[in-house]
């Protein structure tokens, strides 16, 4: 899995290639140190992921994130990394269609897995802190509409929220795994949402889901 950083501080820059670099299943293939530079490397090097800090000069990596869903037909996944997990610009990140976050002090092994996981994209990064920063948010005001969702997609859905795997949503619900990601595919499509990250939140902020809730 090719991966490319970003972020404006050149030792955290080196010491991410290295913890990186030492996984066999990892290559960091460039670095960005703006976020005005991650689309034309994303472009050229075409990477898996892009490893993003969320607070940088110039372009931070919620508007670079914005951009690579924008002009690319086929984006990499994105992994924000931050230094606080209640930042609101990881909030914002996810809703730009970033995939999950990391922090910085996470131990190597969780950062690579970070990057590993969303690689393979069939499952939710940490799913109690994507939980978590979305209900510390206000709720809007007045009622919402329902989703429109069928009941085996509301009952999959909700089993995303949960973190499950699409192999872990087929044992559960006793279907096949391809059904699985038919279904997903349809969730996301409906809800407008670029990967499960920003389905998950939808399902949260219109109440669908609820911090609590057992399936």
């Amino acid at each position: 899995m090719t991966v490319l950083i970003a972020d404006d501080e050149e030792l955290t820059r080196t010491g991410l290639r290295t913890l990186l670099s030492a996984r066999s299943y990892l290559d960091v293939v460039g670095e960005a140190a703006d976020g005005t530079e991650v689309l034309p490397l994303v472009t050229r090097l075409r990477p898996d992921v892009v490893l993003m800090d969320v607070r940088m000069p110039g372009m931070d990596g919620i508007e670079a994130t914005r951009r690579l869903r924008a002009a690319l037909d086929d984006p990499p996944k994105v992994v924000v990394i931050t230094t606080f997990e209640s930042d609101d610009h990881v909030y914002d990140a996810l809703r730009a269609g970033a995939d999950g976050f990391v922090l910085k002090r996470a131990p190597a092994d969780r950062i690579a897995r970070a990057v590993h996981l969303v690689a393979t994209g069939d499952s939710l990064l940490f799913p109690d802190a994507v939980r978590r920063l979305v209900t510390a948010r206000p709720s809007p005001p007045g009622p919402l509409p329902p989703l429109p969702l069928t009941g085996r997609e509301t009952a999959i859905l909700r089993l995303m929220a949960k973190g499950l795997s699409n192999p872990a949503i087929a044992d559960r619900l006793t279907v096949s795994l391809e059904t699985v990601k038919t279904h997903v595919s349809n969730v996301l499509m409906k809800l407008g949402a670029q990967n499960r990250t920003q389905a998950v939140i939808v399902a949260y902020e219109s109440g669908l889901v609820v911090p609590g809730d057992d399936v």
